[in-house]
């Protein structure tokens, strides 16, 4: 089921939006979607990110080490 969000834009982001659109044959619709898919999922990934950054029990490594872990 989807609902119906109404957004203001600039003007430019709506010529960038439409020409992606009439380029791809996909709608307005489909691209503000996959966008906003695109973002929360990044977003989940910062989050995930700074969780561990702040997380006194997760071990740091050093370069050298990682490099000889991943035997690069």
């Amino acid at each position: 089921m989807s609902t119906s969000v109404s957004v203001r834009l600039t003007k430019d982001l709506v010529q960038k939006l439409d020409e992606i659109a009439k380029e791809t044959e996909r709608s307005r619709a489909f691209h503000i979607q996959k966008a906003l898919e695109a973002y929360f999922e990044e977003l989940a990934d910062f989050q995930i990110a700074l969780d561990r950054l702040h997380d006194v029990t997760d071990p740091l490594i050093s370069l050298d080490e990682m490099r000889e872990a991943l035997e690069v």
